[in-house]
């Protein structure tokens, strides 16, 4: 039941937390990252509940008050439901997210003022840049948005490809089929026009690893895993327009 501690690329660290009530019998893990820089970067905050052992987790790489920067997906309790406690612990952090994330919540929520990024903003912090991506509805929240680190080639992509169960750290082996599975399950994500060209956009960074919140990490082509779950999502998309 403790985080677990895995460096998926150079100074990238994912805490993985398994929770095996969760999606029973598989469990269900819920992952946090850390972007060891000049200037420290979180993404996915995580529950308040998981704050006590994630931080202790994460304050064995480095002191939790030379945090600079927190990022996650969209608001949802679990990618941001710790995001003051960080705040608390970190004095000199700030949230950054999407101009609509901060503009309908972060800008209330949050103990101090985001900063709002522009789609395709880089932010630099110190020897790593993250391109902010504006994904609305994709996965599912109007004010989902992704950061990609382009030094690693990383896609930190939230609930993009979210698997049940406990698996590696990071695979090679394809995760599309899982993402299909769990998809098929919990019915997550957001049916539109702009769900599969959206992935597609994802996949033209041609990143080369894929940083999940929920299950393994993958390393490898993931330009093609991207598109492969965009074909399914168009054809989901299709089968509920026409009924099928």
């Amino acid at each position: 039941m403790d985080t677990k501690i895995d460096e998926i690329a150079e100074r990238i660290y994912r805490f993985s937390r398994y929770v095996p009530d969760i999606a029973a019998p598989a469990g269900f893990t819920f992952n946090h990252y850390l972007v060891d820089a000049e200037e420290p970067l979180l993404f996915h905050c995580g529950p308040r509940r998981l704050f006590p052992e994630v931080s202790a987790a994460l304050a064995t790489i480095l002191p939790i008050e030379r945090l600079r920067w927190i990022g996650f997906g969209h608001v949802e309790a679990d990618e941001c439901g710790a995001m003051n406690l960080w705040l608390a612990a970190a004095p000199a952090a700030k949230v950054v997210h999407g101009h609509t994330a901060c503009l309908v919540s972060l800008d209330d929520m949050a103990d101090r003022p985001p900063r709002a990024l522009d789609d395709g903003e880089v932010l630099d912090i110190g020897g790593r840049h993250m391109r902010y991506l504006d994904t609305p509805h994709v996965p599912h929240a109007w004010e989902s948005g992704l950061l990609y680190e382009e030094s690693t080639g990383t896609l930190f992509c939230g609930d993009l490809f979210t698997q049940l169960g406990r698996g590696p750290a990071v695979t090679a082996t394809s995760i599309v089929e899982a993402a299909i599975a769990a998809e098929t399950a919990f019915r997550a994500t957001a049916l539109t026009p702009a769900t599969a060209p959206t992935l597609r956009r994802l996949a033209a960074l041609r990143p080369r690893r894929l940083a999940v919140m929920h299950g393994s990490c993958f390393e490898g082509d993931c330009a093609s895993e991207l598109e492969a779950l965009a074909a399914f999502y168009e054809r989901a998309l299709a089968d509920a327009t026409t009924g099928a």
